[in-house]
């Protein structure tokens, strides 16, 4: 019996043999889709970008090449910096102010400028000094920033609460293994592919018509892309999630709600902590976009800057966003951690 069994093994070992790293099909799929990228790539002027990329680098290193990349971000990148901390204010426009009562660590600057004016006697323009004083404060500006970055934030969590809410009873409706008739199978599968669709800008766009500029077309619009967003993945997690705890509670009379609530979340939560946590950080950072069409937070301020030249301010802002973005990022990771 020994020897029956020894003598298998090295046939066994001879006729095993490793399969192919790369099958005729796979790579007539890579070819195909290589070719489809090369077509496309000459409508979105891949090669101009590639060419142009090129210049620039070759520019930055020393190279003797007129770049129109590198003069650019070379004309903008320099006027960023220094960053604009302190903010300053006409005294004359301030209403109620009191010498005596100066805002924490701000005073008070006099700036003469001179001025044409026409002499009477001569009726001629003569240069004369005008005198403005300001209220300086030195970080003035800083504080500004925070607190549009602060508006920014409740956006972007008000978007996400909202999203929660909205994709729970869409999810439901959209797996197969609990909804409760095909149609309302169909018609939630439609509502969070047509909520998908509609990017959060082009949806700002019509809220800031319906509800003014602000806050409250900011949070619709975020709410109502995350609400596809996760509607459809919370959907796709109760349909893979295993099915035998709930082939258990149906034998047992449980309705979907008792399947829902004691054999499907159990499973899904910890991915749809995940999902919750990704949206909440990808609707921070799409509410400095869709500030700009006036829906409220700091993309509001970016725009007014930008638009008036004000770089050393756009430096700023974009500055506390990244410093933003890094602390949600941190605190999502920490939380990750600890329930996942």
């Amino acid at each position: 019996m020994t020897s029956a069994v020894s003598s298998s093994v090295p046939r066994a070992q001879k006729t095993w043999t490793y399969p192919p790293l790369i099958r005729p099909q796979t790579l007539l799929i890579a070819l195909a889709l290589l070719g489809f990228l090369l077509a496309t790539g000459r409508d979105v002027e891949m090669g101009r970008m590639v060419r142009m990329t090129g210049e620039a680098i070759w520019a930055t290193a020393g190279g003797k090449v007129d770049s129109q990349v590198a003069r650019g971000l070379g004309r903008i990148g320099p006027s960023l910096f220094p960053l604009q901390m302190s903010e300053r204010q006409e005294i004359s426009r301030i209403e109620g102010f009191d010498r005596s009562h100066l805002p924490w660590l701000s005073h008070l600057e006099v700036v003469e400028t001179p001025i044409q004016v026409l002499n009477p006697d001569t009726l001629r323009m003569e240069s004369r000094p005008e005198r403005v004083e300001y209220l300086v404060k030195p970080l003035g500006y800083l504080g500004h920033v925070a607190v549009k970055l602060w508006e920014t934030l409740e956006i972007a969590l008000w978007g996400t609460v909202l999203a929660i809410l909205l994709s729970a009873p869409l999810a439901f409706f959209s797996a197969a293994n609990l909804t409760p008739s095909r149609i309302a199978y169909v018609a939630a599968r439609g509502t969070v592919s047509f909520l998908r669709a509609i990017p959060e800008l082009v949806s700002a766009l019509f809220l800031v018509l319906a509800y003014g500029f602000g806050p409250i077309a900011g949070v619709l619009a975020l709410a109502l892309h995350a609400a596809g967003f996760l509607g459809k993945f919370y959907a796709e997690d109760i349909e893979n999630a295993d099915p035998k705890p709930q082939e258990a509670l149906v034998a047992i009379g449980a309705n979907r709600l008792k399947v829902l609530r004691f054999a499907i979340l159990p499973q899904v939560l910890p991915q749809y902590i995940a999902y919750t946590l990704y949206v909440l950080d990808r609707n921070f950072r799409m509410a400095t976009v869709i500030g700009l069409v006036g829906a409220g937070g700091i993309g509001q301020e970016l725009k007014g800057r930008f638009d008036m030249y004000n770089y050393h301010h756009v430096g700023t802002i974009l500055a506390g966003i990244f410093l933003a973005v890094f602390v949600i990022d941190q605190f999502a990771a920490r939380l990750r951690r600890r329930f996942l």
